[in-house]
């Protein structure tokens, strides 16, 4: 008798060690459990905090609100960093169109770029602490300042979109190329954040006391992660091609020249995409009052020249109504210096700098007569002159004019964009290529001897290049900065590409991205045989704590009667330490 009531003391004081254990290790977990609670409820001290207890909600029904506003917050904040970054191929264009508005010249779409990655890791941080918190089985409470702060987020996120989708809903058909891209990698990082999410979700699952409940917190989990898991089965992308089937790198043509490197349209910008290995030259063709067709992009002079210093009464009138006399008086290159148009713009060497600055504004037949001597490939756009103009209804003869008798141009370097007239201009000039700026039935261009579609990028369809090119019709798409956006239209069979960054595109030796199907199954077979070891061992681990907490508890004897467990437990972290 004596003998075993020596085995049971035994026994029990092994149990409290064990107790002990536990409870010492849960409180010199503390300082991080309050660091978390801290930086998200700012609640340092552990009597303002509470843990959730098993089977019940993990915030209270106010916080309950919150909570989802937080994710949709998050969410939206993603989806508008995302297609933001994606438009990045189109910042000039943004701050050119705000340069219209505003009447000065800003990078706006940086700004744009820096505020919404600052929101975004703002709310990601929020968002992890609270994902930290419920790991570890805290009540959620989130502090009034986040909350205004999650208001803000989510309000701003919103705004722009909206606003952006109205005045530039282009960049979805953006996002949506992107998508041919980046699915793939975007595909892995989804599979990420759900093993990581795995922990909370099996935490609470593991403690619900009801079937229901864990219904509940599971079902939609698993059912994400089963759409996950199969969604590569829908996914296209051209750089996902056998090996040996990818066609000739698109040619480059510079757009208005190396305008990241040069004043555009200016000698200097087309001598530097000449420098850089480009095989064609694009730019804008406006008539002077007397004639003379000269290279302008915008229709007045006040951003790419000093006319507000030269003519301050004249910034506003149409650049097509000055003389040629008076368009030699301005400077077209020190506004390159000092407004920068491009973010991602590098230093210029002092020699650069002194030739950008005594820039002028650059004749048509200057420009054709450098293209035909370095052989390069010219496509312009040219504009009509305004009303009460002299040249008004014959701008295209006074243009045909100066490519076929002033410049000495070889014809079959002449992409001839212009639709108005075009079959007079067959008729004088049949060694022009003729290029049509829309898609359009084969047969209706085969009739009008169409060689070449100049497309916006936004257009890009491998299926549709491919049916052109079987015709002899050729594609070319602009305008085409990023090395993405580069590779994509590689992959896609595109000819060539306009593009503002010839100095960077040359360099690609392949398309960014490119695998085999067979590689990109094993990514996606691994990624997903992977998470699913990884969450079930999660699922196990938790499963197996718990019970591992409740055999300890029930061996006790009358240590932790039935009924007393869950309470005790929910307890413990809160105990500060106990003696031996």
């Amino acid at each position: 008798m004596e003998a075993s009531s020596t085995s049971l003391k035994r026994l029990k004081f092994g149990k409290l060690k064990v107790v002990r254990r536990r409870l010492l290790q849960r409180y010199e977990h503390q300082p991080f459990i309050s660091c978390l609670a801290g930086f998200y409820s700012c609640r340092w001290k552990r009597y303002q905090r509470r843990r959730t207890e098993p089977g019940k909600c993990c915030c209270k029904t106010r916080e309950c609100v919150f909570f989802p506003l937080l994710v949709g917050a998050f969410c939206f904040s993603l989806v508008f960093l995302y297609m933001w970054g994606e438009a990045k191929n189109d910042y000039n264009n943004f701050d050119w169109y705000n340069y219209g508005n505003l009447g000065f010249w800003f990078l706006w779409s940086l700004v744009l770029l820096i505020v919404a990655a600052i929101l975004f890791m703002y709310i990601t941080l929020l968002l992890v602490l609270a994902m930290c918190l419920l790991a570890e089985g805290q009540q959620l409470y989130l502090h009034w300042s986040h909350k205004i702060g999650t208001f803000l987020v989510l309000g701003f996120s919103i705004t722009a979109l909206f606003i952006l989708s109205v005045l530039w809903g282009d960049q979805w058909k953006t996002v949506r190329l992107s998508f041919q891209i980046t699915a793939p990698y975007l595909h892995i990082g989804a599979i990420t954040i759900m093993v990581l999410l795995s922990w909370p979700v099996a935490l609470h699952t593991i403690r619900a006391d009801k079937k229901v409940v864990q219904v509940i917190i599971v079902g939609p989990y698993l059912a994400i992660l089963l759409f996950l898991f199969l969604i590569p089965l829908g996914m296209y992308s051209p750089c996902i091609r056998e090996m040996g089937t990818l066609g000739p790198k698109p040619a480059l043509i510079g757009h208005r020249g190396a305008p990241m490197l040069a004043p555009e349209n200016t000698e200097m910008s087309f001598q530097k995409t000449i420098e850089y290995g480009g095989d064609g030259l694009e730019t804008d063709v406006t008539i002077s009052y007397d004639g003379v067709p000269f290279l302008m992009h915008d229709s007045t002079l006040r951003r790419t020249t000093n006319i507000k210093e030269v003519y301050p009464n004249d910034t506003t009138q149409n650049a097509a109504l000055f003389s040629w006399d008076t368009l030699q008086e301005l400077n077209a290159g020190m506004w390159f210096l000092k407004d920068k148009p491009f973010s991602c713009m590098g230093s210029l060497s002092r020699a650069d700098q002194n030739q950008a600055m005594n820039q002028s504004i650059y004749k048509l037949s200057n420009f054709l007569r450098l293209a035909d001597s370095q052989n390069k490939l010219v496509i312009f756009d040219l504009y009509r002159p305004p009303e009460k103009h002299p040249y008004r209804n014959s701008w295209i003869n006074r243009t045909l004019e100066v490519i076929l008798n002033e410049s000495g141009i070889r014809p079959s370097l002449v992409l001839w964009l212009e639709n108005d007239m075009r079959s007079f201009v067959q008729s004088v000039a049949p060694g022009f290529q003729q290029t049509v700026g829309s898609k359009a039935p084969v047969e209706d261009l085969l009739l009008d001897n169409i060689v070449k579609l100049n497309l916006a990028y936004t257009e890009m369809s491998s299926e549709d290049i491919r049916k052109y090119a079987e015709a002899n019709i050729t594609t070319n798409l602009y305008v085409v900065n990023e090395p993405w956006l580069f590779s994509l239209a590689w992959c896609s069979g595109a000819h060539s590409v306009t593009t503002n960054a010839v100095h960077t595109l040359k360099n690609l030796s392949q398309p960014l991205f490119l695998m085999t199907p067979q590689q990109y199954n094993i990514m996606w077979i691994l990624t997903d045989l992977t998470s699913v070891l990884l969450i079930s061992l999660i699922f196990a681990l938790h499963w197996w704590r718990e019970q591992s907490f409740s055999c300890c508890a029930h061996d006790g004897g009358p240590m932790l009667e039935s009924g007393t467990y869950n309470k005790f437990r929910t307890e413990l972290s809160d105990m500060p330490a106990i003696t031996a």
